[in-house]
């Protein structure tokens, strides 16, 4: 999951940021609750009260036995990709690489260098091009895969509202796709985006909200940033090829989740299916309510 938050009880406010977000480490078992294997911290938020802020966050998940990738110490810790057991016996891994995009708010100091923690940031367009920017990551993956992994690379990146595409997003999935990652885990956007099966793999574009404590945004009511899609991914434990992908739909109704109706369900296969035909996708709903992805 994308944790966006800060985990610390400090009080250093990022300068020039109009949110912060803050929890307190004392509330990190609704979080190990939902037994995460790996929560993603490469985002914009999560030095919201600066570089204390992040190492409190990090000693936290650390002490609470949850892996994080995205952020860190310093660089070598904030690209380091995160290992999890997988497959039968537990003989497989998913590898898990997380880094965010200066089109998701990013300030361009929070990037970690070899002397300063922050997070794993990418090159803005403007410096490195959208195969350069999948090569880079790809070294990084390369440098941890062993045969059998099914690799993940997490992405903060765009904006919050929405449905189009950058092409250079695109590119950028297309190219870790081509390089052998196995699941692209986009991630910035209120709502829920595009999805895409490109080469028997899945490029989520953004995946929306699923858990937070606001709710009523308003001025993009039409985006429908109540319902929450929770996916679930089958790939081939040994080729990484996707078998199944799905969305279960819940919705957030005065601070909680619960199931969404049957239209909020046939809305959301509507729009997804139509904003992902042109990524040769189709979003169907099943007989069991479900949202199940399939090429067009």
């Amino acid at each position: 999951m994308n944790l966006e938050t800060s985990v610390t009880r400090v009080d250093d406010f990022a300068p020039d940021k109009a949110v912060h977000y803050r929890m307190s480490p004392d509330n990190l078992g609704c979080l190990a609750a939902g037994r995460p294997d790996v929560c993603s911290l490469a985002n914009n938020h999560v030095l919201d009260f600066g570089r204390r802020g992040l190492v409190d966050t990090l000693e936290a998940l650390s002490a609470a036995g949850i892996a994080f990738a995205g952020a860190g110490r310093d660089a070598e810790e904030a690209w380091r990709p995160v290992t999890v057991p997988a497959g039968s016996r537990g003989r497989g891994r998913v590898l898990v690489l997380a880094c965010a995009a200066p089109t998701s708010g990013v300030p361009p100091d929070w990037a970690a260098t070899a002397t300063r923690p922050g997070v794993a940031l990418l090159a803005p367009p403007w410096q490195a091009d959208a195969d350069t920017q999948a090569d880079a990551i790809l070294s990084r993956v390369a440098a941890a895969r062993r045969p059998g992994d099914v690799v993940v690379v997490s992405i903060h990146w765009g904006s919050n509202w929405g449905y189009d595409v950058d092409d250079d997003q695109i590119r950028l999935a297309h190219g870790l796709v081509d390089g052998g990652v196995d699941v692209v885990h986009g991630h910035s956007s209120h709502h829920p985006r595009p999805v895409e099966i490109y080469r028997d793999s899945l490029v989520l574009y953004g995946c929306g909200d699923f858990i937070d404590d606001y709710e009523g945004i308003t001025g993009h009511e039409s985006y429908r940033d109540d319902l929450r899609p929770l996916y679930t991914v089958v790939v081939d434990a040994s080729t990484g090829t996707l078998l199944d992908a799905r969305l279960t739909l819940l919705r957030t109704r005065r601070l909680r989740l619960e199931r969404a109706a049957t239209g909020d369900a046939i809305w959301l296969a509507e729009t997804l299916d139509r904003v992902s035909r042109p990524h040769a996708t189709r979003v169907i709903r099943a007989p069991s309510g479900d949202l199940t992805l399939c090429p067009a």
